[in-house]
């Protein structure tokens, strides 16, 4: 009988030494984790997190200075939701500055209209989803300090930049409130990561980069009203089940990044690609990314 027994379990796979105990259950395998493949993306750079633990799902030069695009934009709204005192539903006049910065830019837009009141509530959408650069000249000057338009965009990424280092983001600075940058708008998968976390916890930022689509009543310079209407750029969200944001960005130095972030049976996974080669490809790297994660 002995001998039959050590038969099956040979063929099984597991191995039998001489007055080994059988006890009863079900055969012991590995875990799938301890044998799940890490994924290989474009992306220069890459970094994907456990959003509740913090725990580091997958790295690939997580620590490298890259250039960021709009996903800056991340941080010019996590300043503004920082702001004490605020009121996402005052008015903020649009000045033909920031028509002006688009078009000399070249710049993604919200296409939003001089002389119409718009929400800072709205702005943030206006930010987030056609990753307008125009609602984030907007924000800067009416958050940042100073008598000149000049000196409160100066300083509202002053406070870009001392956030990033309460966050301690090590390896990430910001020259613009966009993400065009002059020579030093860089940081890290691993520290835009991060970032996004952070930014996750305020109600209004996940609200608003979960959304895919937005239809917006601002008032005209007359008082009378128009609807807006953005479109999110993250084709992460309606495609990918459990995407939950977070932002895209692209530029000549940047190429293309995704910061992304999905829940699925109570788990969030969050976390950065840099660098990939095309629209399509950065979103396939993240993809590629969070299979892995939900897995591991």
């Amino acid at each position: 009988m002995k001998t039959d027994i050590e038969a099956v379990l040979r063929v099984t796979g597991v191995a039998v030494t001489a007055g080994a105990v059988l006890t009863a259950g079900p055969l012991s395998t590995p875990a799938q984790a301890d044998t799940l493949k890490a994924p290989t993306i474009v992306a220069k750079g890459g970094f994907m997190m456990n959003n509740g633990t913090g725990k580091t799902l997958f790295a690939k030069a997580a620590d490298r200075r890259l250039p960021t695009g709009s996903t800056t934009k991340i941080m010019t709204a996590r300043v503004v939701l920082a702001e004490k005192n605020l009121n996402l539903d005052a008015k903020v006049t649009i000045q033909k500055a920031y028509s002006d910065y688009i078009v000399s830019k070249t710049a993604s837009s919200a296409r939003l209209i001089v002389g119409d009141k718009v929400t800072v509530r709205q702005l943030l959408y206006g930010l987030m989803l056609p990753s307008g650069c125009d609602a984030a000249y907007a924000l800067a000057d009416k958050f940042g300090s100073g008598s000149t338009r000049a000196k409160r965009v100066k300083s509202f990424i002053g406070k870009m930049n001392a956030t990033a280092r309460s966050l301690g983001l090590k390896n990430t600075h910001f020259d613009s409130f966009d993400g065009i940058g002059i020579t030093s708008n860089y940081s890290t998968p691993r520290d835009l990561t991060r970032l996004a976390s952070n930014a996750m916890k305020y109600p209004t930022f996940r609200t608003v980069v979960k959304t895919k689509s937005t239809k917006q009543k601002v008032t005209t310079r007359n008082n009378g009203y128009r609807y807006m209407s953005w479109t999110n750029t993250n084709t992460l969200l309606g495609t990918y089940s459990g995407a939950i944001g977070v932002k895209t960005g692209s530029g000549p130095e940047a190429k293309y990044c995704l910061v992304y972030a999905a829940t699925r049976g109570g788990r969030t996974v969050i976390g950065t690609v840099l660098a990939s080669s095309s629209q399509a490809q950065r979103a396939t790297d993240a993809k590629k990314l969070m299979d892995y994660g939900f897995k591991k």
